[in-house]
């Protein structure tokens, strides 16, 4: 018998979840929890990534720590852990906490604080934050941010969910202090009862009042005009660019600081009634003086149900028996077990057989029998390999239940410190910090350096699971720890069981770091080994140790390079006596750079001479190739330098050594700023109170938000499975461009489950769809780029389907490939339609400017990332062509008519559903017909229901992005800095197909004038055609990209000038009257800009002075300002899409039902569209209810884009409701005091019609692009931004310090959901500009950033750390011919983000005023040449721009470049 006999194990796993004891015979290997979750119907926990770098499937993971004798609770990636992981646990997901009817206290606030939009992220942050408040009731401020760095969100900009989550920050004055026990019960410690009624939180407060009953007065929305007339001819000249009057600037202030509203409460005893002294502290008639916004804020916070730590669900005793192994089994309680299960399905299994040990010897004995076995802990490793590689690993053993792995150890002998190689990474951080607070700071000098690599290593979730062990073992060369290690002289422990006796014998040896890593992803680890713990020396006297990292991102984020540096030195001569520098990034393993190392030894540490050889050796030996793995080699090698550079400052004042000048002088004071905590962000919002109106322009929260939070929000992917429903995954094309020479999938219906393989031949009615007609839905002969879809696989699991793409054989003949736009501009490889716009004589107004420019500009591509990937779900009906199709798109009407035109059927035999989506942006206005058509063909073929989900990889290869764009320009400005002429070419890269690249197009020509008058222009814009996925509609649609090439033109023209660009701005900015490029005025009575540019340039002047203050005294770290405007024109360019409609629906029972053409997407179009209902019929807004969009209810609908949705079906639902009230009316006014309810009845009685339509279609709308007559734009959507940031220019890194926004949105149909589309954008447009870099393999033509791994949106700790929006208050709205005279704002505000990119180049100039040879001028070398910045400003460009000695070390020759292609490339 073997000591791994199936009898001393145990094949069944038993578990807590919500609460309920939960046993399972012989799991599935290869199930996650997240899969099992999902199948048991706890459909809350969302599957956003698979690969655990977005949050949305996070739960909490009890267990009670034996070696820790206490319960511990974690956020845990449910996507990543295996569901054999959660034996002898508590399992706790959203669902468990509360429902929309009785919240959790968490999901009560996320959601009445507007913390909630798309909702798919919304559980995730939930969890997060309920983890976080189980393992400390008290909470900080900076506490709770950083329980949020493993948690994405896309729509909200975060700034309302971190304000939700911290009103439970040190609240130990509202409910008395708390205190966790070991068994994971909270004991409350109450305070007296004078500390108690400090304010606001206590029962009886004034604050949980109910407010005073609003009075119901209904206003039509301004009726249609025709014309601007002659007094608004008359105003022209009246707006100029001035400060306006004192009443103007007094409605409508930037806004102020949240503490200014947000005094003392009187408790209810000054006023002497039951409202709030708050609501009523400013005067009536001065109401723009009032911040509406904090009153709302603080009256919702009033209401919030205390949050009490000690009525949580306990942790279950028994778990603590279990984990402890005192079962009483004489009463049939189980006992943990070690575990072995085998596959039911080895032969298509990814782990064939499992084990579980307990104890360290019954790991060794496993592994004498699987020597090759793979070690499990945390799985972050393991799980993202079987997910996105498909690597099999046939025996997996889990480890995180050996206490002898988990122990911490101080060796006094060798005054070192043994770490247990499976000690989680959170736990060791944790260590990490009583061992410095034990040992004092010089001591612990390799601990803090590992302690501070680890506050940016990935996220919550998984340092909650992540394992030293998993970091070290894997040997990935660009880990966090192993180059700190490796400075360090750690040495790993490594066990195995004795080959010369018993196999209880164990044997162990050490290995150093320094040859522990043979090469990539290989170590001196031997078969049949297991790391039992790293031993990390204490440091000595004169010893210095430093850790330093850089990723794209700050937070949650792979090293690009990392290191670990040491240096010892003689305190009485500063002679070098060791140093150690290891780094990450720059070898296919962790190095130590032995050469430089000794290029110090035996010198002067502070000495110019020793830096000067230490960089000088540090370049010679960290040199890489052009082509290097990885690509960025020039910025690669800088980092070591620039490293190395704050290595030596840091040193230098750690050992009292003066630096001698050199290169490194003043550093190190700077040095403090990387040291130092974040600052914790904070907010204001502003807006005025609505005096005149019921429900229209309240701040009422998303009316879905309490569905969200608690989880009870369904998506289409939430749906339960049919009876018999099938599953579908695609086959992708592997090659950029070739002929399909033959699809051969026998071997795939071969196998098991597989249903039908489905090739264009299989397509019933037309294989080709888009407005153009130019793209097949399969292709037939041809394939355009990788991961085009070329087959489609039906079977009975997803699983089963997602092996089989992987056993169709495709023969490719491949064809020449085009991928970026500069090299298909320069081609010619364009479609023929052009869009030109042409104005006044360019050729004479050039020869006439003082000054003429040439340049290009550039911006890259964008991933939509909505949290919830394209899905859909096809249900036959069972009679004849009747499908449901159950779509996440934002364009119902077109999924189904490709539906029909695929299938062959009527269009009235497809209805398309759409609850809601998690987040579109634009991607899923065209795309999603894709997806839905494949799932449609599907159903059609087998007649049952099939469900298609993307996964995240599928959906950002096949989906589409926003269009890179490139231009060339030319423009004539005079010396006072008036433009005069400009003739710009631009191109944009708009993939394989048209899709909707004509539209954006023609945004993009349109708004390529932002703000600024220009009298001559000729532009022209063209679509190139490239082997990518077809580029689609983006948030903001060609807009953003036509704004930023003239944005960055005006940058170069002002270097050029020497001229501040706020001033060449300022100078060129369009005033009332003046008329754009598409000869279309602007009206005096809506053009604000200027108005809000002057509002915040006195902000701006103050920060200037400021700015320029700190990089005077400052020399690597520099700040810089941004004050930039926006215009964004609001309709759609097909005149035939601006309309929309509704149909509305009066119960009996006095219920409302509205259905209208838009769809839910987190912008709140429903609770928008329930309120202008709610208005109209003059009732409260709980008595109107949204269901759904559907084809059956809303035919013939437009897209929800283009932020024109609330315009288009807000006017739809008026005229509905208009229709029923009029109806209404008589009998309202027979029963003035009977109960809506009553009324409806009577009405029904009467046979009264209680349904009426209603239909709007934008008046005067419509553009001629060949005469270049008519309106293009109904109006425009304005706004003004202010951004402050500050630049590592060592690094590249930065921090956006402040944004100020002010924005004109017309009078707000909902002002809280507006302030959250404008942050929402805001953060979107700031990932535009900076951290979202989209790559392609110029090899391959392979799509390189397919996942939250390597493509990096914002996170929570990237948003402004002081984020202020006001909208503008007291505007002339008159001529706003909209729903109630509001304006658009989804896509607006989007450029604004771009401020953070102009703020980050001017940052920049200051650092190039200390290149070498850098002229005076406001940032122009000597020769007056200007910077020139691309859209992403990642941290490789702006540290790379910055143009110091160590970037001209790093730079590679071009003669090294030639012919040869990088690594990556921007498309």
């Amino acid at each position: 018998m073997t000591t791994t006999d199936s009898t001393s194990f145990g094949t069944s796993i038993l578990f807590f979840l919500n609460g309920e004891k939960v046993v399972i015979e012989s799991p599935d290997l290869d199930l996650t929890l997240l899969q099992y979750l999902r199948n048991t119907g706890l459909t809350g926990t969302k599957l956003g990534c698979g690969e655990g770098g977005c949050g949305a499937c996070t739960v909490m993971v009890s267990r009670y720590d034996v070696e820790q004798g206490k319960v511990t609770h974690a956020s845990v990636n449910a996507c990543l852990a295996p569901l054999y992981t959660v034996d002898g646990k508590h399992v706790m997901t959203v669902e468990g906490l509360g429902t929309s009817a009785n919240p959790h206290p968490v999901q009560e606030r996320i959601a009445l604080l507007h913390g909630s939009q798309c909702g798919f992220c919304t559980p995730g942050f939930v969890m997060s934050l309920y983890t976080l408040l189980r393992n400390n009731p008290n909470p900080t401020e900076r506490e709770i941010e950083e329980c949020f760095d493993g948690n994405l969100c896309r729509c909200t900009g975060y700034r309302p969910i971190l304000d939700a989550a911290k009103t439970f920050a040190d609240q130990a004055w509202k409910r008395g202090a708390a205190v966790v026990n070991s068994d994971g019960s909270v004991k409350a410690v109450s305070k007296s009862e004078q500390e108690q009624e400090k304010g606001c939180g206590i029962d009886g407060c004034c604050r949980l009042q109910k407010p005073k009953e609003t009075t119901f007065a209904v206003h039509e929305p301004t009726a249609p005009f025709k014309g601007e007339g002659e007094e608004a001819a008359a105003a022209v000249a009246a707006l100029a660019l001035a400060t306006p009057s004192a009443s103007s600037a007094s409605s409508s202030s930037p806004p102020r600081s949240a503490s200014s509203a947000s005094a003392s409460c009187c408790g209810g005893k000054a006023s002497g009634t039951a409202a709030c002294c708050k609501a009523e502290a400013a005067a009536p008639e001065d109401a723009a003086a009032e911040n509406q916004a904090e009153i709302d804020k603080q009256l919702v916070i009033a209401k919030f149900k205390r949050y009490e730590p000690t009525q949580e669900l306990i942790f279950p005793p028994f778990l603590i028996r279990y984990a402890k192994g005192t079962t009483a089994q004489t009463e049939g309680e189980a006992q943990m077990r070690p575990l072995k299960i085998v596959a039911k399905e080895p032969a298509t299994s990814w782990c064939q057989r499992f084990y579980r040990p307990l104890t360290l010897t019954g790991l060794l004995a496993v592994l004498e029998e699987h020597p090759d076995a793979k070690l499990v802990a945390g799985n972050s490793e393991v799980g993202v390999e079987i997910k996105l590689k498909r690597s099999k690993f046939e025996t997996q053993v889990y480890v995180s239940d050996i206490p002898e792995l988990q122990r911490i150890t101080e060796h006094a002998d060798s005054d070192s410190v043994s770490f247990g190689a499976n000690m989680t990474l959170a736990r060791f951080e944790h260590e990490l910090e009583r061992l410095i607070a034990k040992h004092g700071a010089q001591r612990t000098q390799n601990f803090a350096a590992l302690r501070e690599n680890l506050r940016y290593f990935a996220g919550n979730q998984i340092r909650n699971v992540a394992t030293i062990a998993g970091n070290v073992v894997t040997a990935s060369p660009i880990s966090d720890l192993n180059p700190v290690f490796l400075a360090a002289d750690a040495r790993v422990v490594l066990v195995s069981s004795s080959s010369s006796s018993a196999a209880a014998e164990k044997a162990t040896r050490e290995v150093r770091m320094s040859e522990f890593f043979l090469g990539y992803r290989r170590t001196a680890m031997r078969r049949g080994e297991a790391m039992l713990a790293i031993r990390v020396p204490l440091n000595a006297a004169g010893e210095c140790v430093r850790a330093f990292k850089q990723a794209k991102r700050k937070d949650d984020d792979i090293a690009i390079v990392t290191c670990g540096l040491r240096v010892r030195i003689n305190s009485a001569t500063r002679a070098v006596e060791e140093a150690a520098f290891a780094f990450g990034g720059m070898a296919p393993t962790t190095v130590l750079a032995t050469r430089t190392a000794q290029s110090v030894g035996g010198r002067a540490w502070g000495d110019a001479a020793t830096l000067d050889a230490m960089l000088a050796a540090c370049q010679d030996e960290m040199r890489l190739d052009y082509a290097v793995p990885g690509g960025m080699a020039e910025y690669r090698t800088a980092l070591t330098t620039s490293f190395l550079l704050k290595f030596w400052a840091a040193a230098c004042a750690a050992l009292g050594v003066a630096g001698n000048g050199g290169f490194g002088g003043g550093l190190a004071a700077e040095m403090a700023a990387d040291d130092a905590p974040r600052e914790v962000s904070k907010g204001a919002q502003e807006y005025a109170p609505v005096g005149d109106r019921a429900v229209v322009g309240k701040g009422v929260a998303h009316l879905s938000a309490l569905k969200q939070t608690t989880g009870e929000a369904r998506y289409v992917d939430d749906m339960p499975p049919l009876q018999g429903e099938l599953h579908m995954a695609l086959v992708l094309s592997e090659r950029a461009h070739a002929h399909v020479v033959g699809i051969d999938a026998t071997e795939a219906l071969q196998r098991a489950g597989v249903r039908r393989v489905l090739t264009a031949r299989d397509v019933p009615g037309e294989n080709v769809w888009n407005v153009f007609r130019d793209e097949e839905i399969l292709p037939t002969r041809e394939v355009h780029y990788v991961g085009q879809p070329l087959a489609l696989v039906v079977a009975d699991s997803l699983k089963a389907a997602q092996d089989a793409t992987r056993a169709v054989r495709v023969e490719y003949a491949e064809l020449p490939a085009v991928l970026g736009v500069r090299e298909a501009a320069r081609a010619g490889a364009w479609f023929a339609e052009e869009r030109r716009l042409q104005n006044g004589d360019v050729d004479a107004a050039l020869a006439e400017a003082d000054v003429v420019l040439a340049g290009e500009s550039y911006c890259g591509p964008q991933e939509h990332f909505y949290l919830e990937p394209m899905g859909a779900v096809a249900v036959p009906r069972g009679e004849g062509d009747e499908l449901d199709v159950f779509a996440s798109t934002q364009n119902p009407t077109e999924a189904q008519m490709v539906c029909a035109e695929a299938l062959g059927v009527a269009a009235s035999r497809i209805v398309c559903h759409v609850k809601r989506m998690g987040g579109g942006f634009g991607g899923k206005e065209s795309r999603s017909a894709l997806v839905a058509a494949f799932a449609a063909l599907g159903a059609h073929h087998t007649r049952r229901s099939v469900r298609l989900v993307l996964e995240r990889a599928e959906d950002m290869q096949t989906s589409g992005q926003r269009h890179p764009f490139f231009g060339e320009w030319r423009v004539g400005v005079m010396r006072d800095g008036r433009l005069r002429a400009l003739r710009a070419r631009i191109f944009s890269n708009g993939g394989f197909s048209h899709d909707l690249s004509v539209g954006v197009l023609e945004r993009a020509v349109s708004h390529i004038d932002n703000c600024y008058r220009i009298p001559h222009t000729d532009i022209v814009g063209r679509i190139c055609r490239t082997n990518t996925q077809s580029n689609t509609a983006f948030r903001s649609f060609g807009g953003c990209q036509g704004m930023f090439m003239l944005e960055s033109m005006l940058c170069e023209v002002a270097d050029r000038l020497r001229m501040p660009v706020e001033r060449l701005r300022e100078i060129n900015m369009y005033r009332a009257g003046d008329v754009t490029p598409f000869m279309q005025p602007l009206p005096p009575a809506d053009w604000n800009v200027p108005r809000m540019w002057q509002q915040l340039k006195p902000r701006f002047d103050a920060r200037r002075a400021e700015v320029d203050a700190f990089n005077a005294a400052s020399r690597f770290r520099k700040r810089g300002l941004a004050l930039l405007p926006t215009k964004f024109g609001i309709s759609f360019g097909a005149k035939h899409l601006n309309q929309g409609m509704a149909l509305v629906h009066v119960y009996m029972d006095g219920s409302v039902l509205v259905a209208h053409g838009g769809t839910e997407m987190g912008q709140g179009l429903h609770t928008k569209m329930a309120m202008v209902a709610a208005e109209t019929l003059q009732l409260p807004l709980e008595a109107v209810f949204i269901s759904e969009t559907a084809t059956n209810t809303a035919a013939n609908t437009s897209p929800t884009a283009a932020s024109a949705s609330s315009d288009l079906n807000g006017f739809a639902v008026h005229n509905a409701c208009r229709v029923l009230a009029d109806r209404l009316r008589p009998y309202r006014e027979r029963m003035p005091d009977a109960p809506f309810s009553r009324i409806a009845r009577t009405a029904y009685m009467d046979r009264c019609n209680l349904t009426a339509a209603g239909h709007y279609a934008t008046p005067d709308i419509g553009f001629n692009w060949q005469t270049q007559s008519g309106l293009l734009y109904f109006y425009f959507t304005q706004g003004v931004a202010l951004a402050e940031v500050e630049l590592d220019t060592l690094t590249g890194a930065h921090t956006t310090r402040h944004v100020d926004i002010v924005m004109d949105v017309g009078r707000s149909l909902n002002k809280a959901i507006d302030i959250g589309q404008i942050e929402g954008a805001f953060a979107q447009g700031q990932g535009w500009a900076t951290t979202e870099e989209f790559l392609y393999s110029p090899a391959s033509g392979r799509l390189l950033t397919q996942g939250p791994g390597n493509y990096k949106i914002p996170s929570a700790m990237d948003i402004p750390r002081d984020f202020r929006v006001s909208l503008l208050e007291g505007a002339d709205t008159s001529t706003l011919k909209t729903i109630f005279s509001s304006k658009g704002i989804g896509e607006p505000p989007l450029f604004l983000g771009a401020s953070v990119f102009f703020a980050l180049r001017d940052a920049v100039l200051a650092a190039r005023k200390h290149a070498p040879g850098a002229g005076a001028g406001a940032g122009a070398d000597e020769a007056g040449s200007p910077l020139h910045l691309e859209i992403p400003a990642t941290p490789e460009v702006l540290r790379m721009a910055c143009e110091d000695e160590l970037v001209a070390m790093a730079r590679i020759p071009s003669e090294q470049k030639e012919g040869r292609l990088p690594f990556a490339l921007r498309i």
